[in-house]
C-alpha cells in the first residue's frame, strides 16, 4: 500500500482533514514516551485520527496482574470513543522494531504486504551475510498491533490506513483491513 518515499508519505493528508500521516507518526512517537511498562519495558505509543478531524493518544499501560495491561492502540480507539468519537480513518503505532531485524531474514522471504519505507539514515538494514543493496523492509520488520488491537481498530474504522512507525523513521503503511481480513463485525445485527 506504501508508495513514494517516506517525505511523500509523512505529507499524504488523511480524508479532508488538514492531519498528515507525519503528524499521526509523530502523534504517536510522542505518546510513546509516557507509556507504564515495569515489567517488559516495551513502550508502544499510538494516534488515532477520526473523521472529525481529532487525533487521540494512547501509550501502553502495564499491570502486575498482567492480562489487565492496555496496549497502546486501544487506549487511544478508548479515549476517541469516550469523547463522542465513532469512525477512525487511520492509526500510527510507534515502537522500537530493532528486535525483529536481528534474525537472518528467512521470515522476509515469504512476507507479504505494502513495500516499506525505510529511516532517513542509510535505508534499510542489509540481511546478516549478504552482499548488494540492503532488502527492502516489510510487515515483518515492524511492531504491529495485537489481536485484539486489530479487532477494536477493525470494529471502528475497518477501511482506516494503519502506519506502522519505527524508532529509526522507517514506515510501513497498510490498513485494518488488511492486518485483520474478515473481522468481525455486527453490522445489521438486529437485537
Amino acid at each position: 500500500m506504501a508508495d513514494g518515499n517516506r517525505s511523500d508519505l509523512d505529507r499524504r493528508e488523511v480524508g479532508n482533514t488538514g492531519v498528515t500521516l507525519g503528524r499521526l507518526a509523530a502523534e504517536a512517537l510522542a505518546a510513546r514516551e509516557f507509556a507504564f511498562v515495569p515489567h517488559s519495558g516495551f513502550k508502544v505509543g499510538a494516534a488515532v485520527l477520526t473523521a472529525g478531524g481529532k487525533v487521540f493518544r494512547g501509550c501502553n499501560v502495564e499491570s502486575a496482574a498482567y492480562p489487565l495491561t492496555n496496549c497502546a492502540e486501544r487506549v487511544a480507539v478508548q479515549k476517541a470513543v469516550s469523547e463522542g468519537e465513532r469512525t477512525i480513518l487511520a492509526v500510527a503505532v510507534a515502537a522500537d522494531a530493532s528486535y525483529l531485524r536481528k534474525t537472518e531474514g528467512a521470515a522476509r522471504a515469504g512476507s507479504a504486504g505494502a513495500p516499506a519505507l525505510p529511516g532517513p539514515a542509510d535505508g534499510a538494514p542489509a540481511l546478516p551475510g549478504s552482499a548488494g543493496p540492503p532488502a527492502p523492509l516489510t510487515l515483518d520488520d515492524f511492531v504491529t498491533p495485537c489481536g485484539a488491537c486489530r479487532q477494536v481498530i477493525y470494529e471502528f474504522g475497518p477501511e482506516a490506513l494503519v502506519l506502522l512507525v519505527d524508532l529509526e523513521g522507517g514506515r510501513f503503511l497498510t490498513s485494518a483491513r488488511e492486518l485483520l481480513p474478515g473481522g468481525f463485525r455486527l453490522e445489521g445485527f438486529v437485537r
